[in-house]
């Protein structure tokens, strides 16, 4: 495929959606296409010509909680708080360069730990994908790239998605959302497909048993490393599924501030689903508890009496197993010596008081995802 440098990307020419399209299926690549105009940039990730995931640069976030909020009458394990969960990631991936898809990688999330199951998350994404079409069809001018490489390679595949019937679906009127009964009659039809044959080309997901995956691409840069999947591939290379890790993950969070109102904002704000906090008051008998608890991430306040934040995160990075831990100053300073002296002493990150529960979940998700 003719693809364009990206110095070129400011000349823009017509563009025939259909047939960019054709040309990634008709030759089943493996990569992302990427189209650019002066609205924003379209990524379609296909593997062998079957769409895994599509997005808009410009509407990522409002039409994945969107289509959540659809399937969220027929899922009973969504906590509440989701909204704020998600939006923390999503924000913390905008802001990692590495990772040009953070809707995709909230739907990993959700799937890691067990809010929704891979079949809802392969639901979730041929809704999505149906929308990012429809604008797509519509474009007239832009340019485009095609990458061999992309940041999918290395993350689960929910389902593989036959592109010309989703492009027939975005020509004829469809329904809002997905019906409890669609939905019933797409798993069964899923469930019917044989392990050891080829699937049917009029179906829009494609899905078998596998074996393990046991020779990674040698060849990734990318410093990310997405959440504990095991993605397996089968010599039937149309047919993929999922496998969804054993045990979720719940996070231990510990907190020290002398003020019980923050530790009980603190514990009120983190879903106790996904996160385990332990609130302490007295920092010189906090050390020897962290030692214990061996936390994933520890939100230290600086204002203490006996031993300050910046003295105890000190000791925590002379000890051999807090080297590399996620310490997070808490204070309502908001200074540049204040924050000269977290980075002095190796802290992580830093919060600022007053805080909303965004900024909370914002700052944990950056350092645990």
């Amino acid at each position: 495929m003719k693809t364009l440098p990206i110095s070129r990307y400011r000349f823009f020419q017509k563009l025939q959606p259909l047939s960019l399209l054709k040309k990634i299926t008709g030759k089943s690549v493996t990569g992302c296409l990427q189209v650019f105009s002066t609205s924003g940039c379209w990524s379609i990730y296909v593997d062998e010509g079957k769409l895994i995931y599509a997005s808009y640069s410009e509407k990522m976030f409002e039409p994945l909680y969107r289509n959540l909020q659809r399937l969220s009458q027929e899922i009973s394990t969504l906590p509440g708080g989701i909204k704020e969960q998600l939006r923390a990631i999503f924000e913390t991936g905008i802001e990692n360069q590495a990772i040009p898809n953070p809707d995709y990688l909230a739907i990993c999330w959700l799937v890691n730990q067990k809010y929704i199951s891979p079949f809802q998350a392969a639901i979730l994404i041929e809704e999505l994908a149906l929308e990012v079409l429809e604008s797509f069809l519509n474009l007239e001018q832009g340019s485009y790239e095609f990458i061999p490489e992309s940041f999918l390679d290395d993350m689960p595949k929910f389902c593989h998605l036959n592109l010309r019937l989703l492009v027939e679906r975005c020509q004829t009127p469809r329904s809002v959302g997905v019906s409890e009964r669609e939905a019933s009659r797409r798993e069964a039809t899923y469930r019917q497909t044989s392990p050891t044959s080829q699937s049917h080309p009029s179906q829009l997901f494609q899905i078998n048993e596998l074996k393990p995956k046991t020779t990674p691409k040698s060849s990734r840069t990318n410093s990310y490393k997405p959440p504990a999947y095991s993605i397996n591939t089968n010599e039937h290379r149309d047919q993929r599924i999922t496998q969804p890790p054993v045990d979720k993950k719940v996070y231990t969070i510990f907190c020290i501030d002398d003020s019980p109102t923050v530790l009980n904002a603190i514990k009120s704000y983190l879903d106790e689903q996904t996160f385990s906090v332990v609130g302490v008051t007295d920092s010189l008998k906090a050390l020897m508890q962290i030692i214990r608890t061996k936390p994933d991430i520890i939100l230290l306040d600086i204002s203490m009496p006996n031993l300050d934040g910046y003295e105890l995160c000190s000791l925590l990075r002379k000890h051999s197993h807090f080297k590399n831990t996620p310490v997070i100053m808490v204070s309502g300073k908001v200074g540049f010596i204040d924050r000269a002296k977290a980075k002095m002493v190796r802290a992580s990150g830093y919060l600022t008081k007053p805080f909303t529960q965004g900024d909370l979940l914002k700052v944990i998700f950056k350092h645990i995802i």
